[in-house]
């Protein structure tokens, strides 16, 4: 727990329906123990599609297709999305909520590895979410600032694990070292890139908001 839980709890208790749909997405999720976003993390995010009015967006790591509709919910009926999952069953899955809620001519579902697919993507996008393996953004983020229109947002998901990103390597668990010290120098990266402006927030599980602001040098 990053943030007190009673301002959690409470914040949670503001929360509105985002639709029978997602409400029932949202809860076998859970159930199965699917990863998904918190829920003050997914106000944030529909809050940002809101304010962006992403005509593109990408999403890195898709899991069973609840963040990609949340955003799909929020944003404008001529936008796109394309999604980028690697675990085949999560991909069957995503699939077939997609269908279901209609939604397979807006939100494109690639199934690979991202270091892969991101250098074939064609075009920029508006909004690039990333909530994937963390111990890989690092090593995606040169390509992913290639595919971010100038303007575009950035949203880095779960970049404060749990609140250990602030303790030394030696606090953390032997098996986590390697996803702790690149999650920090990703980071890094982020806050001194001089095309980037960058907001780390602890929200949900930590939430880095990065902006590209100028058409010059790329990292």
């Amino acid at each position: 727990m990053i943030t007190n839980e009673r301002i959690t709890a409470y914040l949670h208790s503001l929360d509105t329906c985002e639709g029978e749909m997602l409400e029932k997405l949202k809860r076998a999720a859970l159930k199965e123990h699917v990863p998904i976003l918190k829920p003050e993390t997914a106000a944030l995010l529909r809050a940002m599609v809101v304010l962006k009015n992403p005509g593109r967006i990408l999403e890195v790591g898709t899991a069973v297709g609840y963040s990609a509709l949340l955003m799909a919910s929020v944003m404008d009926r001529e936008a796109r999305i394309t999604t980028i999952e690697n675990q085949k069953a999560r991909c069957d899955a995503a699939r077939a909520n997609l269908a279901r809620a209609g939604e397979e001519r807006r939100i494109t579902l690639l199934e690979g590895d991202a270091g892969a697919l991101l250098e074939g993507l064609s075009g920029v996008f508006d909004l690039i979410f990333m909530d994937a393996a963390k111990g890989q953004y690092l090593g995606w983020l040169p390509f992913v600032l290639l595919k971010l229109a100038p303007g575009g947002l950035l949203f880095s998901d779960n970049v404060l694990q749990g609140g250990t990103i602030a303790e030394s390597r030696y606090a953390v668990e032997r098996r986590e070292r390697t996803i702790h010290a690149r999650m920090r120098e990703y980071l890094y990266v982020l806050k001194h890139t001089p095309e980037l402006e960058t907001a780390i927030l602890p929200v949900g599980d930590g939430v880095a908001l990065s902006v590209y602001r100028q058409k010059g040098h790329r990292i």
